[in-house]
């Protein structure tokens, strides 16, 4: 019932999207997190849609999600939402966005979907049963170098005035001739590393909406995800760095700028 409750969400979810997809009266506002972090009504009219699925089958279920907040329960179950994950892509007519759902049991990921009806690409994963887009088994790439590897990430919209912050990072790698996309959403990013699109993902500041379903679809990829310590990732922390787990640790130097050939 989880899981067919899951799918039902994601759908619902994505139905909104589409309805208000390039509508030029799609209402837009900005969040506190800065003058490009915004909300649309469709962010809204998702978010709404997929919470009902939920409640309907699962009433007494912790639920968090970037715009409804804390719908706190004693359950052990949680459901984590970004009914937009990529709202400026949205807002912007750009069809790189997904609805993001995981569900979380006793603190681990045990299910999750990223979905993005305008390519009609729907990630799936269940805990123990590996990853899937559509009917498509996924399996993360074969890179044994960073070099050679084609990376994604991503950058806060409040910029994080850090030593070794997003642009060191970035600067490093794109200086050796490391190709590093930039999509918009973080939830794609790891569906897209769990693929073999990419072969790497590294950003430094994402909240547990951003992560939640895609981490468990990179997983069960065979992929590896951890924080910028190499600890088990958390996501309920910012930072994370997401491969296909043979060129994790060499990836990992060179964003803590420990690599002696990727030093500036």
């Amino acid at each position: 019932m989880i899981i067919e409750t899951l799918h039902k969400a994601a759908k619902a979810g994505a139905a909104e999207l589409v309805k208000y997809f390039n509508n030029p009266s799609l209402v837009v506002n900005v969040k506190d997190g800065g003058i490009n972090d915004l909300v649309t009504e469709a962010d809204h009219a998702s978010d709404k849609a997929i919470i009902t699925v939920i409640k309907e089958n699962f009433p007494h279920h912790f639920i968090l999600s970037e715009e409804t907040g804390n719908l706190e329960s004693d359950s052990n179950y949680k459901w984590v939402i970004d009914p937009i994950d990529g709202t400026i892509n949205y807002a912007h007519g750009i069809p790189i966005c997904c609805v993001s759902i995981g569900v979380e049991k006793d603190g681990e990921m045990i299910a999750g979907v990223c979905y993005n009806p305008f390519m009609n690409e729907y990630f799936f994963a269940e805990k123990g049963q590996g990853a899937f887009l559509n009917d498509k088994k996924l399996e993360v790439s074969k890179q044994v170098s960073v070099l050679k590897s084609c990376l994604v990430t991503g950058f806060p919209y409040s910029y994080l005035h850090e030593e070794n912050g997003p642009l060191q990072c970035f600067e490093r790698l794109v200086k050796k001739g490391v190709p590093v996309r930039r999509l918009g959403s973080a939830a794609l990013d790891l569906c897209w590393v769990a693929s073999g699109r990419f072969d790497g993902f590294y950003e430094h500041k994402l909240k547990a909406w951003d992560t939640a379903a895609g981490v468990i679809i990179l997983k069960e990829a065979g992929g590896k995800i951890t924080d910028f310590n190499n600890n088990e990732y958390s996501i309920y922390q910012p930072k994370l760095i997401a491969t296909n787990g043979i060129i994790h640790d060499e990836l990992l130097s060179v964003v803590n700028n420990s690599h002696p050939d990727f030093k500036l």
